[in-house]
């Protein structure tokens, strides 16, 4: 990547941090928090913290843009990248939406990935990506123009819904997001596509910016607005450096999850039953989440875990997971 490129992560750090930082007084005083469910006392903790998240990635991506239009004249990569940003940016209306209105409306769990399709729109519309994949046993097929009438809007919007499984512990969501968009970030820069790379930077800076207060014990809570948000980066970015299976395999947690969910008929919350002493136990007889099935394993190692326990534990799995993919995707290294 141009070194004067490695700005926009360093900036989408900045202006992530400082708006952040800046949100969650402001959120208390409009009263747009939720309970932590986790914590003695359901503390009251600010919510809807992909939306500094979002400025922050929002300005690395345009810096980027600039630079690529008026100093190294690459003007050819815009479309893409607008296309990428006008869909980040609608998913995150849509993920505000949802975090304001979704629950008081009594919208039911089937019908929520309905509101992310027009996030797609963008990226259908700009025709970008490869339309030739590769299926198991048949080799490359080219879909033409049902890959970006059908393959696209499916990946986004199961990307975005899909990243929303995991999640309701303290830095659960913006670590899982750091490892993923990390592990693609390199391999879009080692196949060529280091503008892909960026976007993925430029997300694991403002993740990380976020980090700092959402990490145990959060100060702010990522919502649907942001779990939305890195859902949809993850798809455009295998969109745009066609690495679908790489990030298919970087998913696996979540795919774990969905049937789990499945099992629970779609019903079962993904929250730890919290004790007296602050440890958690599994909520329900049996395991309905992939959270649930770490507060298992930890409690048979431990004799007790906490919130953070499970966190780690879950950014670990996927560590492995990135590692074994890179080096599955990458054999040379």
């Amino acid at each position: 990547m141009e070194p004067l490129l490695l700005v926009s992560p360093a900036l989408s750090f900045v202006v992530a941090f400082i708006f952040t930082r800046r949100w969650i007084p402001a959120a208390h005083r409009a009263g747009i928090v939720g309970k932590d469910m986790h914590k003695l006392g359901r503390p009251e903790v600010a919510e809807m913290g992909g939306v500094p998240v979002f400025a922050g990635v929002a300005s690395g991506m345009l810096f980027y843009i600039a630079v690529n239009s008026f100093v190294l004249n690459q003007r050819t990569l815009n479309l893409p990248l607008f296309a990428a940003l006008s869909t980040i940016l609608i998913i995150t209306i849509i993920g505000i939406i949802d975090d304001s209105l979704g629950w008081k409306v009594g919208l039911e769990g089937w019908r929520k990935p309905l509101l992310t399709i027009p996030a797609a729109i963008p990226m259908m519309v700009a025709g970008v990506g490869n339309p030739a994949i590769s299926l198991p046993l048949i080799g490359y097929v080219r879909l033409d123009v049902l890959y970006f009438l059908v393959v696209v809007p499916i990946g986004i919007v199961g990307a975005s819904n899909g990243f929303n499984t995991i999640a309701g512990y303290n830095g659960l969501e913006a670590g899982m997001g750091v490892i993923i968009l990390s592990a693609m970030s390199l391999y879009a820069y080692a196949m060529g596509y280091s503008w892909v790379s960026m976007i993925g930077l430029s997300t694991v800076f403002a993740l990380l910016a976020f980090l700092r207060f959402n990490w145990y014990p959060a100060k702010v809570f990522p919502g649907n607005t942001l779990t939305y948000m890195v859902g949809a980066i993850i798809a455009c970015m295998a969109i745009l450096g066609n690495m679908e299976k790489f990030a298919l395999l970087l998913f696996t947690p979540y795919l774990v999850d969905l049937a789990l969910t499945i099992r629970g008929k779609m019903k079962a919350e993904a929250y730890g039953k919290l004790n007296d002493d602050g440890t958690l136990d599994k909520p329900y007889d049996k395991c309905y989440d992939v959270a649930h099935v770490f507060i298992v394993l930890i409690k048979r190692l431990k004799g007790r875990v906490y919130e953070k326990e499970v966190t780690l534990g879950l950014i670990l799995l996927e560590s492995c997971i990135a590692v074994v993919a890179l080096l599955i995707f990458l054999p040379l290294w």
